[in-house]
């Protein structure tokens, strides 16, 4: 193939111009990065060589970001890096570290916010065999949409004890009828209209397009009432105004269609923050889609993964209007760093999420197929042997020659 590498661009209306030869960025990412990281380039390669009769392929670029970019360049997260992710649109990253010591409190969520990447997109489906605490983890299949950008994780804070805080004290309780008292730390939680909104549609937008049949909004606005409260409102809102058409309120379907969804409808429904957590393990076929504030994503899709195996089969995505990175879900597990011995299933998932973004969809379908098969026939890393019976314990490396030696 003779195609000269290029970028990938956006077209109209989010659309992506993906080029025969894309450049992506990648990131190796901390810990076992190392490990992961060359697992999933060579299945994500070869998935792509054989879908498409070697007709594409991908130019990888390698951003020095984290741990391996602080001892090269100085700089955990360099302006050049964040500014090449921007052009190239589509990104992938491993587990990244969190500084100790620097005014960057997450590489991660630095990442989000600086580039606007204001959807956490995590698929949770299961994959046969794999171990699971649930009865019938099969039921589950849920795609969590994270408000990334606002919310406590906004970092808006100060520290008991320190001048800041007296004077946020002092206006507290002068002006705004509060009685703190003692050393208190304060924390803002911000979540606007205009975050709320774009979130839920993107959800919305991807409940329609994928053909599933709600959209479920997770919030405590029982207590919150301004905010995670307004969120829920602003949702039901941005439905009504953008998706009058092809939505229905929970309370409109039995109102209005006495139960039974109209076919191409999506039911917009919301449900209480601890509510909801119950409900996804007693009644998790209800829900398909759910969209929800920063922190209330960050638990119900951590729990949501436990459901079907565990961080280390959880791929995740963030994705803004401009670019998208996708990324391994879980930690850097720096004591197993250099062993060839970690699941790259997360990362390599996280692939073949980046691969459906790009419009290879063939491509994508054979990873995931690939590696389901791998698993059921019992080929496994250790974190998987040790909970299936008769399984052959395989390094990351031989894990990820099992799915190449899959694909078709």
């Amino acid at each position: 193939m003779n195609a000269k590498p290029s970028k990938i661009t956006l077209a109209e209306k989010g659309m992506l111009n993906v080029p025969n030869v894309p450049i992506i960025p990648f990131i190796e990412g901390d810990g076992i990065g190392q490990d992961i990281w060359p697992a999933t380039q060579r299945v994500i390669d070869k998935a792509v060589e054989v879908a498409y009769s070697g007709k594409r392929r991908i130019e990888w670029r390698e951003l020095l970001v984290g741990e391996k970019g602080f001892h090269q360049t100085g700089q955990w997260l360099s302006e050049e890096a964040l500014q090449t992710i921007q052009t190239h649109v589509v990104a992938i990253k491993g587990p990244m570290t969190t500084p100790i010591g620097t005014g960057i409190r997450s590489l991660n969520v630095a990442i989000r916010q600086k580039l606007d990447l204001y959807a956490c997109v995590r698929p949770v489906r299961y994959i046969d065999p794999v171990p699971s605490p649930m009865k019938a983890p099969q039921k589950i299949d849920m795609v969590v949409y994270r408000e990334n950008t606002e919310d406590l994780y906004a970092g808006i804070e100060w520290q008991a004890g320190t001048a800041e805080n007296a004077k946020v004290i002092d206006f507290l309780n002068s002006q705004m009828g509060t009685t703190f008292k003692g050393p208190t730390g304060i924390g803002i939680k911000p979540i606007s209209e205009a975050n709320s909104k774009r979130l839920v549609a993107k959800a919305i937008t991807h409940a329609i397009d994928a053909g599933r049949s709600s959209v479920t909004l997770m919030h405590k606005g029982n207590i919150m009432k301004f905010t995670e409260g307004a969120f829920s409102r602003w949702g039901y809102e941005v439905a009504k105004e953008r998706f009058g058409d092809r939505t229905i309120t929970e309370a409109e379907l039995y109102d209005r269609y006495d139960g039974r969804q109209p076919e191409g409808i999506v039911v917009i429904k919301d449900r209480i923050a601890d509510m909801l957590f119950q409900q996804v393990l007693l009644r998790p076929a209800e829900f398909a889609v759910i969209a929800t504030p920063n922190l209330n994503g960050d638990y119900i899709s951590d729990a949501l993964a436990a459901q079907v195996g565990g961080l280390g089969m959880a791929p995740g995505a963030n994705i803004g209007d401009t670019c998208a990175v996708f990324e391994a879900t879980h930690g850097t597990a720096p004591k197993y760093a250099g062993l060839d011995k970690v699941n790259p299933s997360s990362l390599i998932l996280s692939g073949a999420m980046m691969l459906d973004y790009m419009g290879w969809t063939e491509s994508a379908a054979m990873v995931q197929s690939a590696l389901q098969a791998t698993i059921k026939d019992g080929v496994v890393t250790y974190d998987l042997a040790r909970q299936i019976e008769g399984a052959q314990e395989v390094a990351c490396s031989a894990f990820a020659a099992a799915i190449i030696e899959r694909l078709h």
